[in-house]
């Protein structure tokens, strides 16, 4: 198939993203925007990670200088809506300026949670997907400071706050343009140390995320131009050839954010569809049910599109992926997708992603992720998958 092949414009929305700004040491700006906003500052961020480094000490010394009061709230794990409730009747009354979330995706979606409810002061289940009580979020939502310290979620660019009650066994979004980040500081520097472990899940789904963008049936030519961008320097980055080598943390991070925003605009798949139900069913990390499964369901959907969809356009971007991933820009339409599939299995492989029986996962569980499947970013996939090939999928990663 000819390039010619790629090329599709139909009618698009693209939202609106942050101001952004990135680059290494651009986090010594921070104090100086949470001015433009007013003298008090909820500070959202992880465990413990940030408020033991040196980054923490240096913000707390520039807060206290420029007469800003500050208050922290810490997120252990993943946000759940209880802990976004107790925040908001903590701090509803404190007449908050601004909200800054400092950390991974569990703490940027927590902290644009809480900045969406802290004038209002309701809870987040009024407005949660699927199991909230469908109430329309009127707002206004504080302004959000987004501040990202891991690579791979892509959340500082994105409307939705991921939450989870592994209780009731589910994770849903609360989802509104006004949760947008106001701004987003992406600073590498706050990559440095990150253990392998989370480097590599965060990696594989920022991956994840750039690919079912770029394939989604949503995607428009500027999500296109920029999903392309992002895989160049995801791969500058990331190191397809050692099992140890981690590189080129700028590349990442910026590929990251890169994946949030083309997510935002063009919803994702397959791969993300199932890893919503393995994450609120079983401690599986969600980088780690990407990275797991996205070999085997982007096999699954070129089978499946060959099979059903023979002329779809997604199936030229897979192959042109392909092609970048192997760095041989005229490789043959079919070698393309072999290669695609191959070396998504080779990093499956090499990088040692754990299986989902790891995290207690058994055949009798598959009916229940493949029923809980069905949300959003299926609707997104290339095409839609049959139960029996989301079946397979996960009986190939067991």
């Amino acid at each position: 198939m000819s390039n010619d092949h790629l090329l599709c414009l139909n009618s698009f929305t693209f939202s609106r993203l942050p101001k952004i700004i990135f680059g290494r040491g651009t986090f010594a700006k921070l104090a100086d925007e949470i001015c433009c906003y007013g003298e008090r500052v909820l500070i959202v961020t992880g465990s413990h990670s940030f408020t033991n480094s040196a980054h923490w000490t240096d913000l707390k010394k520039q807060l206290s200088a420029k007469g800003i009061n500050w208050s922290l709230v810490h997120i252990a794990g993943e946000p759940s809506p209880d802990l976004i409730d107790d925040a908001v009747t903590q701090y509803h009354q404190t007449n908050m300026n601004v909200v800054v979330a400092v950390g991974g995706g569990s703490a940027l979606d927590a902290g644009k949670a809480i900045a969406g409810l802290l004038i209002q002061g309701q809870s987040v289940m009024d407005h949660l997907e699927g199991v909230g009580r469908g109430l329309v979020f009127a707002g206004p939502s504080l302004p959000f400071i987004a501040v990202p310290t891991t690579a791979g979620t892509g959340s500082e660019m994105t409307k939705n706050a991921v939450l989870s009650d592994n209780n009731q066994g589910f994770k849903k979004s609360f989802r509104d343009p006004k949760l947008t980040a106001h701004l987003a500081i992406i600073d590498p520097e706050l990559l440095d140390g990150c253990p392998r472990p989370q480097l590599i899940a965060n990696a594989m789904d920022a991956f994840t995320q750039l690919l079912e963008s770029y394939t989604s049936p949503r995607s428009n030519p500027i999500t296109d131009a920029l999903a392309l961008s992002g895989l160049e320097y995801f791969l500058a980055g990331f190191s397809q050839n050692s099992e140890a080598d981690l590189a080129g943390l700028d590349y990442l991070a910026y590929a990251s954010m890169i994946s949030g925003i083309c997510l935002a605009q063009t919803g994702l798949g397959a791969v993300h569809g199932l890893a919503s139900p393995l994450g609120a069913n079983f401690p599986i990390p969600h980088g780690v049910a990407c990275g797991t499964t996205l070999a085997i369901v982007t096999k699954t959907n070129i089978a499946a599109l060959q099979a059903r969809q023979p002329n779809a356009v997604a199936l030229t971007r897979y192959a042109q992926v392909g092609r970048l991933l192997v760095h041989r820009p005229q490789l043959d339409h079919h070698l393309a997708l072999i290669s695609l599939v191959d070396t998504l299995t080779h990093w499956t492989n090499i990088l040692s992603l754990p299986t989902l029986s790891r995290y207690g996962m058994t055949v009798d569980d598959i009916e229940l992720i493949v029923k809980e499947s069905a949300g959003n970013s299926m609707k997104t996939n290339p095409l839609i998958l049959t139960k029996q090939e989301l079946t397979q999928i996960l009986h190939a990663r067991l």
